[in-house]
């Protein structure tokens, strides 16, 4: 007995966190409780953008980052129209070239292989009605809830989250002076290409944190809550 308290002394007073907090509730709602919910994105991304932001296969995930990452750096320096320029004048040049290495070639060879890029050209690239419309509803229903969202926020439908948009648009005129938009892209790619992976490998110690910081804003915002009398009444009710 004095072995177990003394133990709980010595992790109180470390700042350890205590074993026994949570030790009676089920493990599934603890889980749920202290870990990063992003069961959303499952609905949002593609099988392959999964993979491609958990590196499941490094050669194309790779490639990926790269092109994108230096596509970003090169928006940075240069403007859009000669990046635009520089990227089809390369890939025009890939191209005729090898056109007409493989038109000599068969010149030489006395061959008739036909067009080198015949079997890409007889590809139906085209889009058809209904996949149109399958893009354009989703695109739709993504629009409308977004709308809905902005309207419930600006017309002030709930206090506190008006009031958390607010801080997040000061925030961003502080951020907006530092780094401009493309600045922003890159670090976005970079975080996008990290924090999954990152996330994967540490998420035991990182869901414990974010718990704590969770029931750290809970708190506050029932606080604030509590002293603003329209949405304690609201919450009353």
């Amino acid at each position: 007995m004095a072995d177990s308290t003394q133990s709980s002394v010595i992790s109180s007073s470390h700042g350890l966190p205590d074993a026994s907090i949570g030790q009676g509730l089920p493990s599934a709602e603890k889980d749920a409780k202290l870990s990063l919910d992003f069961s959303y994105l499952d609905d949002l991304l593609s099988p392959e953008v999964r993979d491609l932001i958990y590196w499941r296969d490094l050669k194309k995930s790779g490639t990926v980052f790269a092109v994108s990452l230096l596509l970003l750096l090169s928006l940075a320096a240069f403007s859009i129209v000669s990046v635009v320029s520089y990227l089809l004048l390369a890939l025009l040049s890939v191209t005729i070239t090898f056109r007409v290495y493989k038109s000599v070639v068969q010149a030489v060879q006395k061959s008739d292989e036909g067009h080198p890029f015949k079997a890409y050209m007889e590809k139906n690239v085209t889009l058809s009605q209904e996949s149109f419309r399958r893009h354009v509803d989703t695109a739709l229903s993504h629009f409308n809830c977004i709308l809905k969202q902005l309207m419930r926020l600006f017309l002030v439908e709930d206090l506190v989250d008006s009031l958390k948009l607010a801080v997040v648009m000061w925030l961003l005129t502080y951020v907006g002076a530092i780094f401009n938009g493309i600045t922003l892209l890159i670090i976005a790619d970079i975080l996008i290409f990290s924090v999954p992976v990152f996330y994967e490998k540490y998420k035991a110690q990182i869901d414990h944190y974010v718990g704590m910081v969770r029931e750290h804003i809970k708190c506050a915002v029932s606080k604030v809550q509590a002293k603003v009398p329209g949405v304690a009444k609201r919450k009353a009710e």
